[in-house]
Parts: C-alpha cells; sequence; structure tokens
C-alpha cells in the first residue's frame, strides 16, 4: 500500500480560483464543480491559496445580511493551504486525513504549482480497490 501514490488517484482537473476573483463568481463556479473547495491559483500555476465551501458560506452569510457583498477570493481563502506531493503514499496521506480537517488537498509539484487535488472521496477509494486486488487476488491486508 506504500506503494500506491497520490499520483495514482488525484483529480487532474479540479475546479481552481484567482484571488482577485469575486466570490459571488467562485461560488457559482464551486456549485457547478460538485467539489467542495478548491486551490487559489496565480498565473503561474502556483497554489496561493484555497478556498472551501465553509469559507464560501460565512461570507455569503455576512453578504445577506448586510445585503451587499464586496469580497474577493483573497478575502476569505486560506492562504496557507497544506498541499501534497504526486509522490505522497495515499496511506500516509489517509492517516494525515485522520488528524488534519481539510477534505481536499492541493496536489503540487516541487515549485509549488498544481498538478491536480485529491479528497477523502479518491483516498477512500484507492483504499477499498487495494483491499479488494489484495483479497481477490488471496493475500492478507496488513
Amino acid at each position: 500500500m506504500q506503494s500506491v501514490k497520490v499520483a495514482d488517484y488525484l483529480n487532474h482537473r479540479p475546479v481552481t480560483f484567482k484571488a482577485d476573483m469575486r466570490i459571488e463568481s467562485a461560488v457559482e463556479k464551486l456549485l457547478q464543480s460538485g467539489q467542495s473547495g478548491g486551490p487559489v491559483i496565480d498565473d503561474m500555476q502556483r497554489v496561493v491559496g484555497f478556498l472551501s465551501e465553509q469559507d464560501c458560506i460565512r461570507t455569503m452569510l455576512e453578504a445577506t445580511y448586510q445585503n451587499e457583498s464586496h469580497s474577493i477570493v483573497a478575502d476569505v481563502m486560506n492562504a496557507e493551504p497544506l498541499c501534497v506531493s504526486p509522490d505522497d503514499s495515499i496511506l500516509k496521506l489517509a492517516d494525515r486525513m485522520t488528524a488534519d480537517k481539510p477534505k481536499i488537498y492541493p496536489v503540487c509539484d516541487s515549485d509549488c504549482r498544481l498538478v491536480g487535488v485529491i479528497s477523502r472521496t479518491h483516498v477512500l477509494y484507492a483504499i477499498d480497490k487495494h483491499l479488494h486486488d489484495t483479497y481477490e487476488s488471496g493475500h492478507r491486508f496488513v
């Protein structure tokens, strides 16, 4: 299982955002994607933040109370996203996910450029597939 890598299960075409994007546009993009969040990238495809549904709910709720919104993604994003490498082990990431809150992690190369994202769903799928493959081949999962 250690040999199963993030690169094998990540989403290569995630929803992404720009820091100067209006929050309403970001919410529409997020809703259309079906993802619970996405990386904020600069013009060089480097990850500069992460925008989650929770960030958006808080901001949209405030806008509802004030009857207006002037927020942009940079105002509400997490500016220190927890990135993972494509070469990271799925098993180690699964262990990390039991302690860390994010449901989705940006996957970045050594220059912090976005490669894709990996979610809890992707990790569960990888573990489940490995377990099925192990059972079908007659080996026990340890």
